[in-house]
């Protein structure tokens, strides 16, 4: 079967994946592959950490997808021999000061609700674990058996496995519009005018899905984030071993350590629609990671990435068919590396019509686009299911 993937962020290029791996000859369309909003991202695999208040239906989703997430970074990595920056190290997350420790226990609360095993220590016992944590720290919550990986890494790999055969092409192209015969999707128009025919298309084209013609109206806004990339003196390293996450006066704020020594400092979240990098949002970060962790004052600035992540109303991912010959996967807003396998094998499934007993009950009908269905939405359903 042929298949044109939209979209070469860590969805497409997961989702791309996972139809080689079922067989389907792929096409992938992208003008810039992996520079979107996979870029930017700093590779948390920690849904206990990922809890919030009112999204219990995304629980058993990310649960989900980091138990995939080994046996998925395993595959990618012996395919292309690339080390993916995967570790298991844990994450501690802390309070800045009492007002943060109090949240931090109740959203602690909400994560036993939900079947996640967290520890309350105090203080001094995350210092112990990590050192370099500011005396200031009043609390934390440690989870042990989180992972991280470097998503740069994982879509180098990607791409890499993806078009080292005959079995893939890569466009560098955007696409405009999707081709139809009125009832089905047929294919695709590219930005240089040529027509790409397929058997089925599947749009992973993050917050740019509402630029492509001919897909149903879906009520993606951009949700902007700031990431900063460090890297601490040489005697000073490794600064970190764990995950950082943390409340610094309600503000939350994570710092990743790599293996080779870079932290990854993040991340913003706003809405403004503005596509540069404030320099209110740099500070911020800055001055909340010293709060927690005072030596990255020390760190030099490597990089400043600012990006746009696909939301949806109620931050949950939108995967699912939109007519006979598409299948949409978006929405994904903070959770995409977290979600890849998940979401790339979902989207393969749907799109090929495999039958299984995958995934977890209820998460179909938790990410379908149709949740969200307008008038117009709906018509265009109803015609192509007809």
């Amino acid at each position: 079967m042929r298949v044109i993937v939209v979209g070469a962020g860590i969805i497409g290029l997961s989702t791309a994946w996972y139809l080689r791996r079922f067989g389907a000859e792929v096409t992938i369309v992208d003008p810039a592959p992996a520079q979107g909003a996979s870029h930017a991202a700093a590779g948390m695999i920690a849904p206990a950490a990922e809890v919030v208040w009112g999204q219990t239906p995304l629980y058993p989703l990310m649960r989900t997808s980091a138990q995939m997430y080994p046996e998925f970074a395993a595959e990618v990595a012996s395919a292309t021999g690339t080390d993916l920056g995967f570790t298991d190290a844990g994450t501690v997350v802390c309070a800045g000061d009492r007002a943060d420790l109090q949240a931090l226990r109740e959203l602690r609360e909400a994560q036993s609700r939900s079947g996640f095993a967290t520890e309350l220590i105090t203080g001094s016992a995350a210092r112990r674990i990590e050192p370099s944590l500011s005396p200031a720290v009043a609390g934390a919550v440690h989870i042990p058996g989180d992972h991280s990986i470097d998503p740069r890494h994982v879509s180098a790999g990607l791409l890499s496995a993806l078009t080292a055969g005959s079995e893939s092409l890569l466009i560098r192209q955007r696409v405009t519009e999707l081709l139809g015969d009125g009832a089905a999707t047929t294919g695709v128009t590219l930005g240089d005018g040529r027509l790409l025919e397929a058997d089925q298309v599947v749009v992973c084209a993050g917050s740019a899905i509402t630029e492509i013609a001919g897909v149903p109206p879906l009520p993606i806004r951009e949700v902007w984030g700031d990431v900063l990339r460090l890297r601490a003196p040489a005697e000073a390293t490794p600064l970190l071993t764990r995950t950082i996450r943390g409340l610094v006066n309600g503000r939350p704020v994570y710092l990743v350590p790599r293996p080779d020594g870079e932290i990854v400092l993040g991340a913003s979240s706003r809405e403004d629609g503005l596509s540069g990098t404030p320099a209110g949002a740099i500070h911020r970060l800055l001055s909340d990671g010293q709060r927690l962790v005072p030596g990255i004052v020390d760190a030099e600035i490597t990089d400043i990435t600012t990006r746009a992540r696909p939301g949806s109303p109620d931050d949950l991912p939108m995967i699912g068919r939109i007519d006979p010959g598409c299948v949409v996967s978006t929405g994904y807003f903070r959770h995409g590396i977290l979600l890849a396998p998940f979401g790339g094998r979902l989207g393969a499934e749907l799109a090929l019509g495999v039958a299984s007993d995958w995934p977890p009950d209820g998460a179909l009908e938790s990410v379908s686009p149709h949740r969200f269905a307008t008038d117009h939405t709906t018509a265009h359903l109803m015609r192509s299911n007809s």
